[in-house]
């Protein structure tokens, strides 16, 4: 059986034909337009490419910025805020009649990984983007989370959590006010995301300079600037493990690429847990960049 999925992000939509194996065969790319109607247009089209490729009329798995609400059928909590409030599943059905699934796009990832990445195999996995925004999902023996207000893993905007005593950090969030666009302040979000690095690197050196600059090491004042940044995400993460004790945490978005991460987070997760063995593992996206995409065609699980 094939299968697509297809990832909707704020700048790029991408799309992939699967097979039954986790094969992909073909990829599509465009960018997002910046209007809705032109955004529904896009995923028609793409989805009968795909269509034509497979001689066939495929399922469809959809990761997006936000969550999909049955009962008020509209999205919810998107970044790219032209899909919030539209009833883009059922538009998109009404146009393509087949098999359609949609997952928040941090949900895909983490699935994609659990399936056959970083983390296939381990019973509880917890999956974290790092990247324009934060966010979250948990797999259960390859199960999603979702709960009924599907909000399951949405990690990114809590609070950002109290610092312990024992943490050495450069300033404490609580001095300062961070807005966020959920309209908190203060939220994981606005320390953890590209945004977030960046405005902690300014506020400890009075340098502005972009989060892939940062994570590159492009200026004498980086390393620590990332010394602050791994505190944080352990500090944060840490409550995860207090609530749900992951087996794997699996780190995707483009801060993924920041190595010291993986080295550095595992003993500080275990010092600010509590009374943790230190038994979590910390990985990398095995597909990086695919796994939303990868995630979203395994909404259609290869027995059907």
């Amino acid at each position: 059986m094939y299968r697509i999925g297809i990832d909707l992000g704020g700048t790029k939509i991408e799309g992939i034909l699967m097979d039954a194996r986790g094969e992909i065969i073909e990829t599509i790319r465009v960018a997002t337009p910046g209007d809705y109607f032109g955004t529904v247009k896009a995923i028609h089209e793409m989805t009968l490419q795909f269509d034509k490729q497979a001689d066939a009329i495929c399922p469809v798995g959809l990761g997006t910025p936000g969550a999909w609400v049955a009962r008020s059928r509209a999205m919810k909590n998107c970044n790219s805020t032209v899909l919030n409030g539209k009833p883009f599943l059922h538009d998109l059905q009404r146009l393509l009649n087949r098999p359609i699934r949609i997952a928040n796009d941090a949900n895909c990832m983490v699935l994609s990984e659990a399936v056959d990445g970083a983390a296939a195999g381990a019973h509880c996995v917890f999956g974290v983007i790092l990247g324009t925004g934060v966010g979250g999902g948990c797999v259960v023996n390859g199960d999603l989370l979702a709960g009924p207000n599907l909000l399951a893993g949405e990690w990114g905007h809590n609070a950002f959590p109290r610092v312990p005593e024992e943490a050495i950090l450069a300033f404490d969030p609580k001095d300062g006010e961070r807005a966020c666009y959920c309209g908190r302040t203060n939220c994981v979000e606005t320390f953890l995301s590209g945004r977030g690095l960046e405005a902690t690197h300014i506020e400890l050196h009075g340098e502005r300079i972009s989060a892939p600059e940062i994570g590159r090491g492009e200026s004498q004042h980086a390393s620590r600037t990332v010394d602050e940044y791994i505190q944080q995400l352990a500090i944060a993460l840490a409550v995860i493990v207090n609530v749900i004790d992951p087996d794997v945490i699996v780190i995707g978005g483009g801060l993924s690429n920041i190595s010291r991460i993986y080295e550095e987070l595992p003993p500080l997760l275990q010092k600010y847990a509590f009374s943790s063995e230190g038994e979590t593992i910390v990985v990398p996206a095995k597909y990086g960049d695919s796994s939303g995409r990868r995630g979203a065609a395994w909404l259609f699980p290869s027995e059907g």
